[in-house]
């Protein structure tokens, strides 16, 4: 198999340009009308968004598993990381897991990491007194992370810096 980050950055680029190709096509149906079905497709566009963050992010713990012979891969990609004096992007990388994390579970541990640190966040966060990212838009759907194409791209970003890192680490990896 060819590396997973540079799979992960092909199909990510493939996938947004389609969700934004079919994007396209609903809004051209909403500006004569507001059919159910437009909606709903706007707003399963976003749905396949965030799939694809949450399957990206599973995946490569998965990867990581294997590659490293561990039961907790974050939890060691994170050791390697330190021990290269990467912690800037260990801690960008924690802030994507913890947002993943969000996206699959809501409130909790990491929401709350989140919330305590989000001025500093690359994305945006639905902050616990907020019930919309934007009023009125009706793509929106019930996350605590806004997944946007920026959110998408970013996850497979920090994919491909860690698996680099490791691999610079642990050639015989194959990351």
């Amino acid at each position: 198999m060819h590396s997973y980050a540079d799979l992960v950055h092909r199909g990510t680029f493939f996938t947004l340009s389609a969700l934004k190709e079919v994007n396209s096509e609903v809004l051209k149906i909403l500006e004569d009308r507001a059919p159910t079905s437009a909606v709903k497709s706007l707003q399963m566009i976003q749905l396949q968004k965030a799939i694809l963050a949450v399957g990206m992010f599973s995946l490569f713990d998965s990867i990581l598993q294997d590659r490293l012979s561990c039961k907790h891969g974050f939890r060691k990609a994170k050791e390697v990381l330190s021990q290269c004096g990467e912690d800037g992007l260990c801690d960008r990388f924690e802030i994507f897991i913890s947002a993943i994390n969000v996206l699959k579970h809501g409130n909790g541990r990491s929401y709350d990491f989140l919330v305590s640190n989000h001025k500093e966040l690359p994305f945006r966060l639905k902050l616990p007194n907020e019930s919309f990212f934007d009023e009125g838009d009706v793509s929106e759907i019930s996350t605590l992370i806004e997944v946007d194409d920026q959110f998408v791209i970013n996850c497979a970003d920090v994919i491909e810096e860690v698996s680099n890192e490791i691999n610079n680490k642990l050639p015989d990896c194959c990351l």
